[in-house]
């Protein structure tokens, strides 16, 4: 059994959420009304995983959460609504020590659970079994953007890439944290483009990619159209989509798609490291998996590191979710294993020499 902890400040909301996990089996269920609550239940009731929400009376779900991580640290998986301020606490609760997060489906109060109803079982599921980790602070160093580096500023003014390679990175549960802690270190001369596909929905990556882009010497953005990536630049791909590779002429541009069908999850870790496959050669791509539950992408970076390219699996040691770098592992196609705190400098060494 796993004990669950929901906290949210309407009886309603309370109601449904334990209604879904009675349903599923397995669980051992208690309720609260606030963060004040929350702190108290975790100490007495010491569940194995926490629902939070983030605003309600008394005390909000950040304070609470901020108070757990230093009193009896537990798994918690945020839910919070689709809106861009509920996106900004979203993150902010990631940095705080959240594992995860599920979206309500229409606004604070949701009729309709059932939309979001497999994807709350399975994160709570994967929260209860995952590693609470301390993160260092982003060096504050790397948040001064330095002057681009001659070629990637020369190919910038010309309206072209200057990079001859891209670096790929996939990356579920525990993502925004471990992203936070590896593109901050990296400079803005970084020579080639960063692509990301971070699961994530559609209403929260313009914000995260906002966010990021304060804390990086890299200019961070959500591509939302046809972009020509460049040096010196991180493509957020955006949520509720798919981000594709095409080479046009002597360019390279990333471009949103409607989700596949044929992938599970999105944006796809997989479908972006194909069509990179099928844009450039693989000793051309560096691969870099990190914390996530499932294999996405893993099949596609194997290939990459099979055929002459690089690819990089987070450890288990600083793993959220030890999975996709583990499936990545598994089938022999990582170049190297890393903890998050390293995979910057290698990247550095790899690119800079």
């Amino acid at each position: 059994m796993i004990k669950l902890l929901i906290i949210d400040d309407s009886a309603l909301m309370r109601r449904q959420l334990m209604q879904v996990f009675e349903q599923a089996g397995g669980f051992d269920i208690c309720l609260g009304r606030n963060g004040r609550e929350a702190v108290e239940l975790n100490r007495s009731f010491a569940p194995d995983v926490v629902t939070l929400d983030i605003n309600m009376p008394e005390m909000d779900g950040l304070s609470a959460l901020s108070l757990m991580m230093l009193d009896r640290p537990v798994p918690v998986v945020m839910v919070s609504s689709l809106t861009e301020q509920g996106a900004l606490a979203t993150f902010e609760a990631m940095n705080l020590g959240a594992v995860d997060y599920v979206a309500k489906p229409s606004g604070t109060i949701s009729l309709s659970l059932q939309e979001i109803e497999q994807d709350l079982l399975a994160k709570v599921r994967v929260a209860a079994k995952a590693r609470i980790r301390s993160r260092a602070p982003a060096p504050e160093l790397a948040r001064v953007r330095e002057p681009l580096a001659a070629p990637v500023a020369e190919a910038a003014r010309r309206g072209r890439p200057a990079a001859d390679g891209l670096v790929l990175i996939g990356v579920s549960t525990g993502g925004p944290s471990t992203l936070e802690e590896i593109l901050p270190a990296l400079p803005a001369s970084f020579p080639w483009p960063i692509l990301v596909a971070q699961h994530m929905p559609a209403a929260f990556t313009r914000s995260f990619a906002e966010r990021m882009d304060k804390l990086c010497a890299l200019n961070v953005l959500e591509v939302a159209a046809p972009t020509v990536v460049q040096g010196g630049h991180v493509y957020i791909a955006r949520g509720g989509a798919d981000m594709l590779v095409a080479k046009r002429g002597s360019h390279l541009s990333v471009l949103p798609k409607p989700e596949s069908p044929a992938h599970l999850w999105h944006p796809s870790v997989e479908l972006l490291a194909r069509s990179a496959l099928q844009s450039m050669q693989a000793r051309q791509l560096i691969g870099v998996m990190l914390t996530g539950m499932g294999n996405d992408g893993a099949a596609a970076f194997a290939e990459i590191c099979g055929d002459g390219g690089r690819t990089i699996a987070e450890s288990e040691s600083s793993c959220v979710v030890f999975g996709m770098p583990k499936d990545l592992i598994d089938r022999g196609g990582a170049s190297v294993v890393l903890p998050a705190s390293k995979i910057a400098t290698q990247l550095r060494v790899w690119l800079e020499q």
